[in-house]
């Protein structure tokens, strides 16, 4: 954090309140002074927007809104707002002064934390956002520069509500204003610029990765490579960076930083939880910054609590009270008599005689003795018949007094022994093993089909951890019940392990196609695809051609569940047509009948056709045939 002071504000009043002291940051947004509220004679940290934003009306009137919500959040790991104004054309905000370093300091100097730091500094943030998110304020930028870590081990969240400030404003330079986060923005903010408590979630997981492995997950030459990544590739396991990561740390941010919107922690509350469930199940954290504790909650301190003082930038600093009472005098002891000097001799030499005899038996114990001891061999990792044998070529016997789970060592191998490798053991001596059980595994219980209540206790039960929901369709699931795991059921996990479930949200509707006019088979295939049922009526159409479909019920475009039914109409072709009786109609006339019910005319003339008149047609009078057929009319 710069902290030199230089020309601008410094040494200048801002609005007849504010005495600027020093210079402490700037940013892309403002400027950061050191200052004295001398209305009410305390320092606060004065931030002054920078010009181009003052300069716009929208942007000011959208500040002061924000401010008055921000200041409205009080809450312990919250910089408190304290003022805001506009004077002598500069837009400005006080708040709380933080004497300390940020989040990014840390990183930069410590970094990367262990899994139980991260999560020490990383749960005063969530607490933080879970009272903003309650009280209805989207933080929008979260990022190691806006987290505060006091010098007396306080961890604040500062900056609520600017970004939304910033981000709407129509002034041009505002434009990208927030590329410089871009390592923390959540897909739907680079996508469609939408920010809501999920967002903060993402971008608090990403600091989480970022502690414990030294770097961001997506890097790039440019800020749009770096959000093109944030969309469209997940955010790695924090263990495939740096190896030794917990499992619980992996499910923590693999849960928080999901493109998905819907597939992260469902609030920060949730999120809390399961940072609180890990920190519990993880050793205390080492300490790891040069400055005293002052909560449980906080940075655990290296330090003894500093006296009474306190500077600007340094924080608390001051002397202890090193004065103590005289009252005695080492010349006091003068007055005491010396110490009976009678039979010291004598006591003297009887020790000697008893040390000299104790020295010669603890020789023979040693030498020769039972007390003959030789170094205990190593067999650990050794097959129990390896080490077995190993130990008796040395006279020693091996036997198993328990088993235990390792990671490391292979099941059925020794775990540890009493004594330990190295250790004194006796001649003849027996060598105590643990054996391994090999890695503590439990497969994911089959919860298909059952309750999000009964899954839960199912899952734990079994040895696992309960972790977020999210909902999904499904064509064979109940809306409402478990319709998979993940890690999938069935697979083999540490103890523990967060179990993700995907509820069903019944089969995904489907929006009927368009499909009259095409050959009944490609029409059918069409719609079972997509996971429909077919029945299917013929009819005759003067207009559709045989094979064809005629109509659909439900029409094209409807909106239906999966599974639904679909009914074709086919057509037969077109209606058949009753041939006429033509008998004794004159050739002319007949023809032209047959012609206009869709038939075809073909004449037999006979040898004399004075009368040119039907004497004779086949097919019959009255026999039903297809529209086109030919009728055979004898004249005479």
């Amino acid at each position: 954090m710069e902290t030199s002071p230089r020309p601008g504000l410094v040494g200048k009043t801002v609005g007849s309140r504010y005495a600027i002291r020093a210079l402490l940051a700037r940013g892309g947004m403002a400027t950061v002074y050191e200052a004295v509220d001398l209305r009410l004679d305390r320092q606060v940290a004065l931030k002054v927007m920078h010009p181009h934003l003052a300069a716009d009306p929208g942007f000011v009137a959208r500040f002061e809104r924000e401010a008055k919500s921000a200041a409205r959040l009080a809450h312990p790991h919250v910089v408190g707002v304290y003022d805001q104004g506009e004077a002598d054309g500069l837009v400005y905000l006080a708040m709380e002064l933080i004497p300390g370093r940020t989040l990014r300091d840390v990183i930069r100097e410590y970094g990367p934390l262990t899994s139980e730091q991260a999560l020490v500094l990383l749960e005063p943030v969530l607490e933080a956002l879970n009272a903003a998110h309650a009280a209805g304020l989207v933080h929008r930028d979260i990022k190691p520069e806006n987290v505060l870590i006091s010098y007396d081990g306080r961890v604040k969240v500062a900056d609520f509500g600017l970004a939304r400030a910033v981000a709407t404003s129509e002034t041009n330079a505002t434009a990208g204003m927030l590329i410089g986060t871009v390592a923390y923005l959540a897909p739907e903010q680079v996508e469609r610029g939408h920010a809501d408590e999920r967002t903060d979630i993402y971008a608090a997981g990403i600091c989480l990765f970022e502690m414990v492995t030294g770097q961001v997950p997506h890097a790039g030459d440019t800020p749009l490579s770096v959000a093109y990544q944030h969309v469209n590739a997940d955010v790695p396991a924090p263990s495939s960076v740096i190896a030794g990561i917990p499992l619980e740390v992996d499910a923590i941010v693999r849960t928080a930083t999901r493109r998905d919107p819907n597939q992260r922690y469902r609030s920060s509350a949730d999120f809390l939880a399961d940072i609180r469930r890990t920190r519990a199940a993880l050793p205390a954290p080492t300490p790891f910054i040069d400055t005293p504790a002052m909560n449980d909650t906080l940075v655990v301190g290296t330090g003894a609590p500093l006296a009474d003082g306190y500077d600007d930038h340094q924080g608390y600093t001051g002397t202890y009270d090193n004065t103590y009472d005289d009252e005695y005098d080492d010349d006091d002891y003068d007055d005491y008599p010396p110490r009976r000097r009678t039979g010291l001799r004598a006591l003297i030499a009887a020790v000697v005689v008893l040390a000299i005899g104790a020295a010669g038996f603890a020789g023979w114990w040693l030498a020769a003795g039972p007390g003959t001891y030789s170094p205990t061999p190593d067999v650990i990792g050794q097959s129990f018949d390896q080490a077995t044998s190993s130990l008796s070529t040395d006279g020693l016997t091996l036997t198993a007094v328990a088993e235990e789970y390792s990671e490391s060592i292979p099941a059925g191998s020794i775990l540890a022994t009493d004594p330990v490798p190295g250790d004194g053991i006796r001649p003849g001596g027996t060598v105590e093993a643990v054996v391994s059980l090999g890695p503590e595994r439990y497969a994911v219980p089959d919860v298909r089909g059952s309750t999000p209540t009964e899954a839960t206790e199912a899952i734990v039960a079994a040895g696992l951890a309960t972790g977020g929901r999210v909902e999904a369709f499904d064509d064979t699931v109940p809306t409402g019940q478990v319709a998979r795991t993940d890690p999938a059921i069935g697979d083999p996990v540490p103890p523990d392990t967060p179990i993700d479930l995907v509820i069903s949200k019944g089969p995904e509707p489907v929006e009927l196609p368009d499909i009259t006019g095409k050959k009944q088979s490609v029409a059918t295939k069409r719609l079972e695809e997509a996971g429909l049922q077919v029945t299917t009526t013929k009819e005759f159409s003067n207009n559709v051609a045989e094979g064809r479909v005629v109509s659909m019920s439900p029409t094209a475009a409807t909106v239906v569940d999966s599974g639904s039914t679909v009914e074709l109409v086919v057509s037969k072709g077109p209606p058949p047509v009753e041939v006429p009786n033509l008998i004794d109609v004159r050739r002319k006339a007949a023809v032209e009948e047959l012609q206009r019910l869709g038939l075809k005319a073909k004449i037999d003339d006979g040898e004399v056709t004075r009368l040119n008149r039907v004497f004779d047609q086949t097919p019959s009078p009255g026999e039903m045939v297809p529209r086109g057929t030919t009728v055979t009319l004898r004249i005479i």
